[in-house]
């Protein structure tokens, strides 16, 4: 790996934000925060007389959580409940109360419906009255380092051709070093098992948790054993 390449991996793992768990205990999918939050964001411009700044999503209670089935990717929250914590400012077109609920409703929305979050809290800080209609704030979209694994005779190739066969599935990426790791895991009072983690982009119009689960299936299906499958989305559209 070149220093270059070396630095923008580097860069773009910092920039993924939280691994927030994509569904319930035993789904075994995870999207990055920068990823969900382009979504959210790209919601939030559609509503007229508000400009949405800060915006970070986290576990709405991080003792109220569950073990995943599956082993997650590095520093992956565990599966639970989120919050969603934004500021905004508006136009005072409309009173204030319904712009914060209108505005709470359209991000519950998007994560549950363009997304698949179980997101049950959206908090809420107003930072400025605005004198007219903000122009659209442009949307930072994630842009993780293409994967280089290709479809292949050996396991981890079979497993990127099998994740590269779902619907929806854009490409792979490489967030955080290879796009299918495969390794030997070790659980206690069991044998030990091989599992693998998938890493990719997400094409517009699908929502990431559905894909996400076809591609655990396609690439346990895939291999001999049948590994564990983890699957980390960090684009979508």
């Amino acid at each position: 790996m070149t220093a270059e390449r070396w630095t923008r991996t580097v860069r773009h793992q910092l920039g993924l934000g939280r691994l927030l768990p994509l569904g319930g205990p035993r789904d075994g999918t995870w999207i990055s925060e920068e990823a969900a939050e382009a979504v959210l964001r790209r919601a939030a411009v559609e509503l007229r007389g508000v400009r949405l700044d800060g915006l970070r999503i986290a576990l709405a209670d991080p003792e109220d959580v569950q073990e995943p089935a599956v082993p997650p990717p590095p520093s992956a929250l565990p599966p639970g409940a989120l919050r969603v914590t934004a500021q905004f400012a508006a136009t005072a077109t409309a009173p204030l109360p319904a712009t914060a609920a209108l505005v709470r409703t359209t991000l519950a929305a998007a994560a549950d419906e363009r997304l698949g979050l179980r997101v049950t809290e959206v908090d809420l800080q107003v930072t400025a009255l605005l004198d007219e209609d903000p122009e659209p704030a442009p949307v930072r979209e994630p842009e993780p380092p293409y994967s280089a694994a290709e479809p292949g005779s050996d396991d981890e190739g079979r497993a990127a051709s099998a994740a590269l066969s779902v619907s929806g599935v854009a490409h792979l990426t490489g967030g955080l070093g290879r796009a299918v790791q495969l390794e030997e895991r070790q659980a206690e009072g069991a044998l030990p098992h091989r599992h693998a983690r998938v890493e990719l982009a997400v094409e517009p119009g699908h929502r990431p948790s559905d894909v996400a689960r076809q591609v655990r299936t396609a690439v346990r299906d895939a291999l001999p054993d049948r590994p564990t499958v983890a699957v980390l989305v960090t684009a979508v559209g």
